[in-house]
């Protein structure tokens, strides 16, 4: 039967689970991807794991010293670099940090909690109900934020030059950002688990890059990709008996490598997409700096 996780109640939990951390996690990969921050997922990620191994520590619920720790992390990483620290190497030490953090506090603790395991490779099929209603609060801050900033993040993700000389609060929106991207992958700690968050935040957003196509489409590519990996990967997970999080990513990475075979060999997306198909959504008055569609056309 397809889907037969659905008709149990912990399988309903998972789907409902899964689709919150599909949206959210494929909404800002395409935008990490393209300013080549890939490896912050990942670095907030370990970062995340300092968080839970307090939380273990303390007897606070995980993810919330989870939410504490990557929003922390996101200041520290922008700290670092106003101390001229490159942006990889800021992530690098917030990374060994987090992770060398997590590993004292487990130590402390005698003996590793029986549930560590879930937050390090994910149990989506064992959330609880506590689970959901935090990935749906954290998601929809996300998404919300996202959307109401929408051409702000456009502009600092193709022109960030330009965004900063046109007056935007560039290094403001750059904070915010990673405060978002920490807080996905707390969102999606529980699916995936911390060690393969950036999998699922990255890998969808690179398949639909392969596709050249514009913006918007290539933000709902990213969307359908990630949703089609954590069904697919639920229902593999729940009929082999294996990892969740690792079926959803070998899924995703199968995507990718059937919309790069369909980039290389299928005329439609071999084209070079046109500069102007992305940049004409920041061409309102006050943010003519991105060259619309029209004016790039004028101009040839």
């Amino acid at each position: 039967m397809v889907l037969e996780f659905l008709m149990f109640k912990f399988g309903m939990r998972a789907f409902v689970g899964g689709l919150i951390v599909a949206v959210t996690c494929a909404s800002l990969g395409v935008f990490i991807v393209l300013r080549r921050l890939s490896l912050i997922s990942d670095g907030l990620g370990h970062v995340a794991f300092g968080g839970i191994a307090l939380g273990f520590w303390t007897g606070i619920y995980p993810l919330y010293t989870a939410v504490a720790s990557v929003i922390a992390g996101a200041f520290g990483i922008h700290a670092l670099e106003r101390l001229r620290v490159a942006s990889d190497a800021a992530i690098a030490v917030l990374f060994s940090a987090g992770l060398a953090i997590g590993v004292v506090l487990i130590s402390m603790a005698q003996s590793a909690p029986a549930d560590l395991l879930s937050y390090l490779f994910g149990t989506i099929l064992g959330i609880t109900d506590t689970d959901v209603y935090l990935a749906a609060g954290l998601g929809i801050l996300v998404l919300a934020i996202l959307i109401l900033l929408w051409k702000e993040w456009i502009g600092i993700t193709l022109d960030p030059d330009f965004a900063r000389v046109a007056g935007m609060p560039v290094t403001a929106l750059e904070i915010l950002f990673t405060v978002l991207v920490g807080l996905t992958v707390v969102v999606a700690t529980r699916l995936v688990g911390v060690l393969l968050v950036s999998s699922l935040m990255v890998i969808p957003a690179i398949a639909a890059l392969q596709l050249r196509l514009p913006f918007k489409k290539t933000i709902l590519a990213a969307l359908a990709f990630a949703v089609v990996s954590v069904v697919v990967g639920l229902q593999l997970s729940f009929s082999y008996n294996i990892a969740s999080g690792g079926a959803i990513v070998l899924v995703t990475i199968g995507i990718f490598i059937l919309a790069a075979l369909a980039a290389r060999f299928w005329p439609r997306f071999k084209k070079e997409l046109p500069v102007g198909d992305w940049t004409h959504q920041c061409s309102e008055p006050g943010f003519s700096g991105l060259v619309p569609e029209e004016t790039e056309k004028g101009q040839n």
